[in-house]
């Protein structure tokens, strides 16, 4: 017999059926035993009649999350017995045959109850059982239409989906690189990408005018509520575009994403509203603020874009670094300033973020196609020309064989999920196997110690 999902009871009245999953709950009621049983489609409730004695006899062995398959038939709930609080409210199975596929320990919180307040540390070390709760798999089934809406949307406008390397080099993007030590070349090293940065700008150099990737970035940077070692990153650049032509994109797809994945919430403003870095700071004290007319409502969708950014910044040690990106243009207006390297806390970036509800979700910028540009950014930073040809040479080289003018940006997938899917909190809820805020997977037992023959395979020793 073929397995019926537990939501089509509904429509299977008289019928008998294959149910599988896993017991949610149990009831012993005298004579008659019931079961709450849970699939990925919903929960049914079935009772274990007298008159099947040897189903009713496995059915006294029955404990929480032990999983099971039952034949069985659909009835329909007396009037009086009906509950409109579960989708099969109408229904019940009267179990026919029970087979106990497998028993399951007393888990150490309740699954039924869900995890809310249970210490994060038990669920994390536990997180296959709390993926389980209501509220895992409704988050998990959020970030899949939010991914699925992107593909669709992105195929639609014409992008080509593109994987880019993890075993990469070293990028200057703001944070520590994860290095991976190259067997095969004693004391070398890949680093695994914080972005796909460099690699997006030289796929439209190559061609590929339209591109976009759900891609893995990863920073070795202090974690926080929303920040992660290992991270997603919806990734796009584009071809011949100016910065109002990727402005438009990303909000066509943003306020489609909404009304389809959340259709119950309302967007503050439409189109959204718009705000230098200057008038951010100067009105709210922050270059993220948080727009919605009752800060207290996840309904509510508040989006924003920061434009007009400072392209540099003073370091603690008098030098230059970078706001944003280090691949970005200047405005038009101060190409004459970038290239001449004059008055540099003056120069702007065409720089663009989108903020939503106090979270930035994603950030982009017209990038520098012409390589001088790029090579003044670079030494304004302190890179040398040998630094700047050792680390970049690959870039340089590219730009001289017509590149395209182009520009992009890249979200914080994660983060926008989060805030699709009303948990403001941390984006540990959104993510199936986080890490904890000190950088740790409780499941896994990561990091943990290579061994001695690892480490000798590598040419590496461990300085204590």
């Amino acid at each position: 017999m073929k397995r019926t999902w537990i939501a089509d009871t509904v429509s299977a009245v008289g019928e008998e059926v294959l149910l599988q999953g896993w017991v949610h709950v149990r009831r012993d009621m005298g004579k008659l035993i019931f079961i709450d049983l849970r699939d990925k489609t919903g929960i049914c409730q079935v009772v274990f009649l007298p008159n099947h004695a040897e189903a009713v006899e496995e059915a006294s062995k029955l404990r929480s999350e032990f999983v099971v398959s039952i034949k069985g038939r659909v009835n329909e709930r007396p009037e009086k017995q009906v509950n409109m609080d579960l989708i099969t409210g109408t229904v019940e199975i009267e179990a026919l045959e029970l087979e106990i596929i497998n028993e399951a320990e007393t888990p150490p919180f309740e699954i039924p109850e869900g995890s809310a307040g249970i210490n994060e540390n038990i669920r994390l070390e536990h997180r296959y059982l709390d993926l389980r709760t209501e509220r895992m798999q409704k988050n998990l089934k959020m970030r899949h239409n939010v991914n699925k809406f992107i593909r669709d949307f992105m195929t639609d406008e014409g992008f080509l989906e593109v994987e880019t390397p993890i075993l990469a080099n070293p990028s200057p993007e703001g944070a520590r690189d994860y290095l991976v030590p190259a067997r095969n070349f004693p004391g070398e090293f890949y680093a695994l990408p914080q972005s796909p940065q460099q690699f997006k700008q030289l796929l439209v150099i190559g061609g590929v005018e339209r591109y976009f990737q759900i891609a893995p970035c990863f920073r070795d940077e202090d974690t926080r509520k929303d920040r992660q070692p290992s991270f997603m990153q919806l990734d796009m650049e584009m071809s011949f575009v100016e910065q109002e032509d990727v402005m438009e994109l990303n909000e066509r797809m943003l306020r489609a994403m909404v009304k389809e994945l959340r259709p119950d919430a309302k967007m503050s403003e439409e189109p959204f509203p718009r705000m230098t870095y200057k008038e951010a700071m100067d009105q709210y004290g922050t270059d993220r603020p948080d727009l919605r007319k009752d800060k207290e409502d996840p309904n509510e969708f508040a989006f924003l874009w920061v434009t007009g950014w400072p392209f540099f910044e003073k370091t603690e040690d008098g030098g230059w670094t970078f706001t944003h990106n280090p691949f970005s243009a200047p405005v038009p207006e101060h190409m004459d300033q970038l290239l001449k390297k004059e008055s540099i806390e003056t120069i702007y970036a065409a720089q663009y973020d989108i903020v939503l509800n106090g979270f930035e979700v994603c950030g982009g910028s017209i990038r520098n196609h012409n390589p001088q540009a790029l090579r003044s950014v670079l030494s304004i930073i302190g890179h040398s020309d040998e630094d700047i040809e050792k680390k970049f040479g690959h870039m340089m080289k590219a730009f001289t064989y017509g590149a395209p003018p182009h520009g992009g940006l890249a979200y914080g997938l994660d983060r926008l999920i989060g805030v699709m899917a009303g948990e403001y909190d941390s984006i540990r809820e959104v993510i199936a196997f986080p890490k904890t805020g000190e950088g740790k997977d409780l499941l896994m037992q990561s990091p943990a110690p290579a061994t001695d023959e690892q480490l000798g395979e590598l040419g590496l020793q461990v300085k204590k």
